[in-house]
C-alpha cells in the first residue's frame, strides 16, 4: 500500500427535521475517529448558506489507516444510521505532487 496520506471529504445534507440528530451523530463520532491510530484529522463543518448540510474533513496517515477506519464498530454504526438522517456523498482523495 502507498504511504501517502488519504483525505476523505464527506457531505451530508440532513433530511427534513433530522438536522439536530445528524449533528449529534457527527459530533459523537469525532472523539472516536480522532482516537484511531492512523487518524491525523477529523473535523465537522457546517455550511453557512445551508445549515442542514455538514461536511466531514478527514485525513489519514495512509490508505491502510483509512481502511482500518472503515472497519471500526463506530463507523459501521454511523453507516447504519446515516441513510435515515441524510443524503451522503464522499470523496476519497490522494495528494498530487506539485512541481517546483
Amino acid at each position: 500500500m502507498s504511504q501517502s496520506s488519504v483525505k476523505i471529504t464527506a457531505s451530508l445534507t440532513a433530511r427534513p427535521g433530522k438536522a439536530e440528530e445528524l449533528r449529534d451523530l457527527l459530533l459523537g463520532m469525532a472523539p472516536l475517529c480522532r482516537a484511531e491510530p492512523g487518524n491525523l484529522r477529523w473535523d465537522v463543518w457546517r455550511d453557512t448558506a445551508m445549515p442542514e448540510r455538514y461536511v466531514l474533513d478527514e485525513l489519514y496517515r495512509d490508505a491502510e489507516a483509512a481502511e482500518a477506519h472503515r472497519r471500526t464498530p463506530h463507523y459501521h454504526a454511523y453507516l447504519a444510521r446515516v441513510p435515515a438522517l441524510a443524503d451522503r456523498s464522499a470523496l476519497i482523495l490522494e495528494a498530487v505532487a506539485l512541481e517546483e
